[in-house]
């Protein structure tokens, strides 16, 4: 093999590679419609991959290849059903639009596909993100077959073993299949739950990547990136739902501090502290654009148009010390009035320190300290250290630091916070 042919074979691979993570769920979700099965579907959509990996480095990749892979994937389905002698009229129904195509018709085909597809990938989301799955199943599924990770990259991102990440997912798919789950966007109240595990699903993830809950990096970028992208395609297909924009607006905004969160060294920097420069301001444009959307459909009191908005608060403010910490206090406390949550609290607690002083914040905190739900919960404890530390209480503050640093599992985090409790003695 020549150095050019070789060089043709890797371009092309690159190409098959950027086009199947564009077009997985697309092509999973119309051959769940069709053979009404996620686990078939997927192996129908992985067979029409394959066909384009021996196919493509000849041919040159398609015009549509998502058509092309749809096609394949559609022919696969019927030799599957034509092979087992079952679902005659399945077998009639999936042959109707392809039996008597020729390669001129493969630009037609592809806007057909365009006419239900988006339907089709809305119908998998509500099925991935189905509240009858426990929520890390939810969020594997999402992620493999929304996300088009593999099971090794979505176990490295959670720090689990491949394994037990494929047997969640085969597991979700499992249930869903034994239940009896309808590929279906659901109506009326049932709609309206299901929207909230969807968009609870995206939250998950994207926090995950924004701050890591174990392991030695502080942020995994590829986490946030995939429920961007994910609820970028949710807000084109579902375009008058308030807190899908507002989802998409919180995410915006939180990311476009991705490259000042972290100094050289990949250890944490504190909002406060962070260059504002280096705020993706492009990013953030994006995410008050959003947020004004989701507020003028109505969604101004939604938990996550709500959090945008305190979000906006921070990407206004072009200095530290220009933040309007009022405001966000009160958006906090309008938060922890539609979503009652002792972490809500928490953060409202931190507002009212930056807005009235650590005197003002405190016996939130303690109050916040005598209950149980946040008694291993280690930002509680990291709060709690800050406020006495600004109050000059430097021995109580490093036992709450050393406290959080005990109880976090990421390795930055716990650096970060020892670090603060030996400044705390000082």
């Amino acid at each position: 093999m020549t150095d050019t042919t070789m060089r043709d074979r890797r371009e092309t691979d690159r190409a098959i590679t950027t086009v199947w993570r564009v077009e997985q769920a697309r092509v999973i979700a119309s051959l769940t419609r069709m053979v009404r099965d996620i686990s078939l579907a997927e192996e129908l959509a992985q067979e029409a991959l394959m066909a384009a990996l021996r196919t493509w480095p000849e041919t040159g990749v398609p015009r549509n290849p998502g058509a092309w892979l749809m096609q394949a994937g559609k022919r696969k389905a019927i030799d599957y059903f034509r092979h087992r002698k079952m679902a005659a009229g399945k077998l009639e129904e999936i042959g109707r639009t392809v039996e008597d195509e020729v390669p001129d018709t493969e630009t037609a085909l592809h806007d057909a596909l365009d006419d239900d597809v988006g339907d089709d990938l809305l119908r998998l989301i509500f099925t991935s993100c189905h509240p009858i799955l426990p929520p890390e199943s939810r969020v594997a599924l999402t992620l493999r077959l929304i996300g088009g990770l593999t099971t090794e990259e979505i176990a490295r991102a959670f720090l689990a073993q491949d394994t037990a990440i494929g047997q969640r997912i085969v597991r979700a798919k499992k249930t869903i299949a034994d239940a009896g789950v309808p590929f279906e966007v659901p109506r009326g109240e049932e709609r309206e739950e299901r929207v909230a595990s969807v968009l609870g699903v995206l939250y998950l993830i994207f926090n995950e990547g924004y701050s890591a809950t174990a392991g030695q990096d502080w942020m995994r970028p590829q986490l946030c990136e995939e429920a961007m992208r994910m609820g970028r395609t949710l807000a084109q297909l579902m375009p008058n739902e308030p807190e899908v924009h507002g989802l998409l607006a919180l995410m915006e905004i939180q990311h476009s501090r991705a490259k000042a969160r972290t100094n050289s060294k990949g250890e944490p920097v504190l909002l406060m502290d962070q260059n504002r420069a280096t705020w993706d301001q492009l990013m953030i444009r994006r995410g008050l654009y959003g947020l004004a959307r989701a507020q003028n459909l109505g969604g101004i009191a939604g938990p996550y148009t709500l959090q945008a908005a305190i979000a906006a608060c921070h990407a206004r403010a072009r200095k530290a010390e220009d933040t309007d910490w009022g405001q966000i206090a009160a958006l906090y406390g309008l938060l922890n009035q539609v979503t009652p949550s002792p972490v809500i609290e928490l953060n409202r607690a931190v507002a009212v320190s930056m807005a009235q002083g650590p005197e003002a914040a405190l016996p939130i905190v303690e109050k916040l300290r005598s209950g149980k739900t946040l008694e291993n919960y280690h930002l509680l404890y990291g709060v709690h250290g800050d406020l006495l530390r600004k109050l000059g209480r430097h021995q109580e503050a490093n036992t709450a630091f050393l406290r959080a640093a005990e109880l976090t599992k990421n390795d930055r985090e716990r650096a970060f916070l020892l670090g603060r409790a030996a400044e705390s003695t000082t």
